[in-house]
């Protein structure tokens, strides 16, 4: 029997192993895009709070990420040492005017849903549970108000 496992077992290591190799992104506290075996930094942004009634609205310098993905279902590499992993929620930009919004509160948008995967230590895969259309997004850490942009192609 334990012969019959040891196989199994070794599998399930090494398919482990490889997901874990090569992926430790440069910075923590930065979420990365996954491009095969390469890693893409999302820019760093801070944005602006202005608050209406019932919302705020939150604005981002320039009208588009520098920081780009093809695909519609992005994954992140992301190394949490200040920013807790469970704090990032991800939504969809507006570009208006050379910049980048969005609204929050009673009639804002909502957060898309992310899944995390823990890699081992403090380092997490983030995927996006339902496909992205083209566009710009951020990923941003609750009661704060930096923000990690890229953008949908």
């Amino acid at each position: 029997m334990i012969l019959r496992l040891l196989p199994l077992v070794a599998a399930v290591l090494l398919a482990a192993h490889a997901q874990n190799s090569g992926l430790k992104p440069p910075k923590p506290d930065v979420p990365f895009l996954k491009h095969a075996d390469n890693l893409v930094s999302t820019e760093v942004a801070q944005a602006k709070e202005e608050k209406k009634k019932d919302n705020s609205t939150y604005v981002i310098d320039g009208a588009a990420s520098p920081s780009k993905t093809p695909l519609a279902l992005p994954i992140f590499i992301f190394e949490s040492e200040k920013v807790p992993v469970e704090s990032l929620q991800l939504y969809r930009l507006e570009s208006k005017g050379g910049h980048r919004e969005i609204t929050i509160g009673k009639k804002g948008a909502e957060p898309i849903r992310l899944q995390v995967t823990p890699l081992g230590g403090k380092l997490y895969r983030i995927e996006v549970y339902d496909e992205l259309e083209a566009g710009e997004y951020s990923l941003s850490p609750n009661n704060s108000n930096t923000a990690f942009c890229f953008a949908v192609f």
